[in-house]
């Protein structure tokens, strides 16, 4: 079965956080996954009836203007744990999940970003 997922955000630049070993900084990170975590669950239904034991993820963002980004810095961190917290995804390692990033402008609204889980038999 596949399911399409649609969050009316789109997460940080992983350059947010990395690099700055602050405790400060370290906080904002935990807590900014723990949102994550809490839009993924309110966000992502239905769910499997079964956590996913192999899947394809694709993790389509939709920016809201034009600026140069680039892929490794929307890797897909946060939401990839939510989707595994939720009960969505048995795991998130490359054993279980074949990972594809996208990217489009939609000048016309706010950022978000649409997921798209497929199971792989």
């Amino acid at each position: 079965m596949n399911y399409e997922y649609i969050i009316p955000l789109v997460p940080p630049t992983n350059n947010k956080y990395i690099g700055n070993g602050s405790k400060d900084k370290n906080f904002q990170y935990q807590t900014e996954k723990k949102h994550w975590a809490g839009y993924v669950n309110l966000f992502c239904n239905p769910k499997p009836p079964f956590p996913i034991a192999r899947a394809k993820v694709t993790l389509h963002y939709h920016f809201k203007d034009k600026r140069r980004r680039d892929p490794d810095n929307y890797s897909g961190k946060f939401i990839l744990d939510g989707l595994v917290r939720a009960g969505i995804l048995q795991d998130d390692s490359f054993a279980v999940i074949d990972l594809e990033l996208k990217a489009d402008v939609d000048m016309n609204k706010q950022g978000y970003t649409v997921i798209e889980v497929g199971q792989i038999r």
